[in-house]
């Protein structure tokens, strides 16, 4: 059991506001717990800390209940008839002052939701009842303009779909569920209605199918007119460090992205086999899996920015527009994941390309141990990045000082400076800095990038440079 980090802690002393509850719970959960839960999922999301007054006073919770506690929260989190939509959602234990509390930190939801079929908005006095259809539909409007995936096109139609994609989804769930699935007896618009793929526009008070939909099974000319950068990149680059050695350009649906990312790791990547109980486990498939799966349902439609998919000597990397909701390095150990796109996320889990929300972290990790002996690195920012080593010694910059100093000659050092410097300097302007040629630029760039000094984000044009500050 954990200690209370420090900036639990810092939350805790602020006092309860809109983004902070405390409440008593010394056997059982609060009987008003997911009206606070149901008020933060359609607000802003926020921190739910069980165990602790009013006031803020560490009240504790009986140890001998909080499995029990833990169970039936799991148990109300996927109870339709408690919460609808269901959720995800992790609770933790910590120790303060030597007595145990509960932590549940709620993300922001896509979806209006219901508790005890009642809607619950959240503000500085707490959680109030929403019964007035205007205000609820208020909420509607919030979270279509927050979350790409819920824009509605009302003059889309079926004919704009590709009923192959859809039967290809229908005969992956079928497979996937341990028991008769629902969509095996339901039509094309009935099954896109079961996951909520069409919706109103409340602004308009029309309906149509949302970009989610047309994203996935959406024909081609369909997908760049409602989203014309939609884009995927798979790039391989062991040889030609400045450009690449080989290259997929994706502008399809999600289903044959997935299916082309997953071919282009296996076409560059060996594979490694690891028994696991009695079962033959194909590693380099399970990374893939989960790799692929998270840039296609986890980035930020609305941002240009191309997700990518990156195989060099010594890593594999994914680059995805995010909406950070904190920066820097992700702790594996105590991150709280949060849908981004809860909507294709939960599709995906049910055709089976991706597993509960987190697992795909645990997993990526676990699998990249036995494949390379590394540990992937996660960096949330504005750009969500994602780094598996392909051997071991490829995390020493990442995760671990550097014991030995890296040598540079003077091209080299002054190249570092002056992109630290202007992180968006051209080559060209390298040049005429240095009074060196091009291809003396272009050389030393690329004997950095390859002692882990330097990375280009974002395209050549509108990129920039990111210099290792371990060096």
């Amino acid at each position: 059991m954990e200690i209370l980090n420090d900036s639990l802690l810092e939350l805790i002393k602020r006092k309860e506001k809109t983004t902070t509850e405390f409440k008593k719970a010394k056997n059982k959960l609060p009987d008003n717990l997911f009206e606070t839960i149901c008020a933060m999922l359609n607000r802003n999301g926020g921190h739910i800390f069980l165990g602790i007054d009013d006031d803020g006073t560490i009240l504790g919770i009986d140890k001998d209940y909080i499995q029990q506690m833990e169970k039936d929260f799991a148990n109300l989190c996927n109870n339709p008839n408690k919460i609808e939509p269901t959720i995800y959602l992790n609770i933790y234990e910590y120790v303060v002052d030597g007595k145990i509390i509960l932590y549940i930190p709620v993300h922001e939801s896509s979806m209006v939701h219901k508790t005890n079929n009642i809607v619950y908005d959240r503000n500085i006095d707490g959680d109030y009842k929403v019964t007035i259809q205007e205000r609820i539909a208020n909420i509607y409007i919030r979270k279509q303009d927050f979350y790409t995936e819920n824009k509605v096109f009302p003059y889309a139609e079926m004919s704009d779909l590709r009923p192959d994609l859809i039967k290809k989804a229908r005969q992956m769930a079928i497979n996937n569920s341990r028991k008769p699935h629902i969509w095996a007896d339901m039509s094309d618009e009935e099954m896109l209605r079961s996951m909520d793929f069409y919706a109103k526009d409340l602004s308009t008070g029309k309906e149509g199918l949302i970009l989610a939909a047309i994203l996935i099974f959406g024909k081609d000319r369909a997908i760049m007119s409602a989203l014309p950068h939609h884009k995927t990149d798979a790039i391989y680059r062991v040889k030609d460090l400045d450009r690449y050695d080989d290259r997929d350009d994706i502008r399809t649906n999600l289903l044959d992205s997935y299916d082309r990312l997953i071919d282009f790791v296996d076409k560059h990547l060996d594979d490694k086999f690891y028994i696991e109980g009695t079962q033959r486990i194909d590693v380099r498939n399970k990374i893939a899996r989960e790799l692929c799966s998270n840039i296609l349902m986890h980035r930020e439609f609305s941002n240009p920015y191309p997700a990518k998919l990156i195989i060099e000597k010594d890593k594999m990397w994914t680059e995805n527009a995010n909406k950070a909701k904190r920066i820097g390095d992700i702790n594996i150990q105590s991150f709280s994941p949060y849908p981004k796109n809860p909507k294709i996320a939960k599709f995906f889990k049910e055709i089976g390309l991706a597993d509960e929300l987190g697992s795909g972290v645990r997993n990526m990790v676990k699998y990249t141990k036995i494949y390379s002996g590394g540990v992937p690195v996660f960096k949330e920012n504005d750009i969500f990045t994602t780094i598996i080593p392909l051997n071991a010694t490829v995390n020493a910059p990442v995760n671990a000082p550097v014991n030995a100093p890296v040598k540079l000659n003077n091209t080299q050092k002054l190249i570092i400076k002056l992109m630290r410097e202007n992180n968006q300097i051209t080559q060209i302007e390298l040049s005429k800095e240095l009074k060196v040629n091009e291809s003396t630029i272009k050389r030393n760039i690329s004997k950095l990038r390859n002692k882990g000094m330097l990375r280009r984000i974002g395209s050549d044009k509108n990129g920039y440079w990111e210099v290792s500050s371990d060096k």
